[in-house]
């Protein structure tokens, strides 16, 4: 994996919060307080959730890293994407694409962590938890956020503690999103059970 970077410039960031403001967004929260951590972000229905998500987490001077589709590669998109946080998923060996960003964490000092636990932008009622072992395995700290298109508030949201079994952690998390209210960019897309 290529250097990793934590950081974007001061100038870059401001930018960036001016566009989010433009865009109507309110910021409910700072970035992650954490050396290592990992977003969730919910609900994910839309390729627009992440100019959101890329806009509200460098305007605090941050870089919260995204797994992509290794296909989405290809040039000139590859380095742009790379540029912005993302890191290549190659979905045939989801274990080995887990493993190699495990053991890029863990040489970071610092690594900050957004995934999307629906998987894809269609309604899934199932969530994947693959987040659970990167978590435990680099001791990592969740975060519940949120992306509501319906009243555009953004947020790393609340901390989460695991506990050893990741479908009934799964479980607490999707009652907990539940309660929220929260609206997706297409709002026929996203369901917690």
């Amino acid at each position: 994996m290529a250097k990793i970077k934590s950081t974007c410039s001061p100038g870059w960031a401001k930018f960036c919060g001016w566009a989010l403001r433009k865009l109507g967004w309110t910021s409910a929260s700072g970035p992650m307080p954490v050396k290592k951590g990992i977003v969730l972000g919910v609900p994910h229905t839309s390729i627009w959730d992440f100019l959101i998500c890329y806009l509200f987490y460098n305007q605090f001077g941050k870089v919260a890293h995204i797994m992509v589709k290794k296909e989405f590669f290809f040039w000139p998109l590859g380095p742009i994407l790379r540029a912005c946080g993302a890191v290549p998923v190659d979905r045939k060996s989801p274990a080995a694409t887990i493993r190699s960003l495990i053991e890029a964490m863990n040489q970071c000092d610092e690594f900050h962590l957004a995934i999307a636990p629906e998987g894809t932008r269609k309604p899934v009622k199932k969530w994947k938890t693959g987040f659970h072992m990167i978590a435990r395995e680099t001791g990592s700290e969740v975060f519940v956020g949120y992306y509501d298109w319906g009243r555009k508030e953004i947020s790393v949201g609340e901390h989460f503690i695991l506990s050893d079994n990741a479908r009934a952690d799964m479980d607490r998390i999707q009652a907990h999103y539940e309660t929220l209210g929260l609206v997706g960019k297409h709002k026929d897309g996203f369901v917690t059970h």
